[in-house]
């Protein structure tokens, strides 16, 4: 049974999502505070994290910079906070994804259902050794290693998926909402935050100058693209 805390200080709300993802059969626990969800969440063996990011005590930020410090199994960041600068901070911080508020319930478990259909699939064993060499990148599919100019760097889970689905289709380009909709799971819903940080993210660990990459290149007005 997946395991997901919740960590959200309004009550109401997180009795929502709690009784939504028990419907599903998901074991949840709730922290409503900031330092009570890094506590949790370092010790609790959890398979997702679910956290707001107006908490007392501890803003999200700050728990998500803790939690990432130890921890690589999916955050979701929800929050009623709008502003594009909000959703590219904790992106940064290494949440996998942002749900504004209001929301769906039913939308929300579909998320978290995809970002662990996924983080699965990223984790689970291979079948045999595997490996991408393009330029100066290779990937290895089987210990989902990274090397640039054979020295190694180190992806997160979503930069891994990424960088290994624009290395399958070399050349391809790809907008924004497409990229969304194949890494994440689910449609893009108009929010390009999500794809703009990982890609910068991911430019500034596998390009000499991310400023004028190599490999993942813009096409302008189009999306992006892995160049070889």
């Amino acid at each position: 049974m997946p395991k997901i805390l919740i960590v959200e200080d309004d009550a109401d709300i997180a009795a929502v999502e709690r009784d939504y993802l028990e419907i599903e059969n998901f074991e949840v626990d709730v922290a409503v505070d900031g330092m009570t969800g890094v506590q949790k969440g370092l010790h609790g063996n959890y398979d997702l994290i679910l956290l707001d990011l107006m908490l007392p005590g501890m803003d999200g930020f700050a728990v998500c910079r803790r939690l990432r410090e130890t921890l690589d199994i999916p955050i979701l960041m929800v929050t009623a906070r709008r502003e594009d600068i909000d959703k590219i901070r904790g992106l940064g911080l290494g949440a996998d994804d942002y749900v504004e508020k209001p929301f769906s319930p039913s939308v929300l478990v579909a998320r978290i259902k995809s970002h662990l259909a996924r983080y699965r699939r990223l984790t689970g064993p291979a079948e045999g050794k595997s490996e991408i060499t393009l330029g100066g990148i290779r990937l290895n599919t089987d210990t989902h290693r990274v090397y640039v100019d054979e020295t190694e760097v180190e992806l997160k889970n979503k930069e891994y998926e990424l960088l290994l689905f624009l290395m399958l289709n070399v050349d391809t380009v790809f907008n924004r909402e497409q990229l969304y909709e194949r890494i994440w799971g689910i449609d893009a819903m108009g929010d390009n935050a999500t794809v703009v940080v990982h890609i910068n993210r991911l430019r500034e660990k596998i390009e000499k100058n991310p400023a004028s990459p190599r490999y993942i290149q813009t096409v302008w007005g189009a999306g992006y693209r892995f160049k070889a």
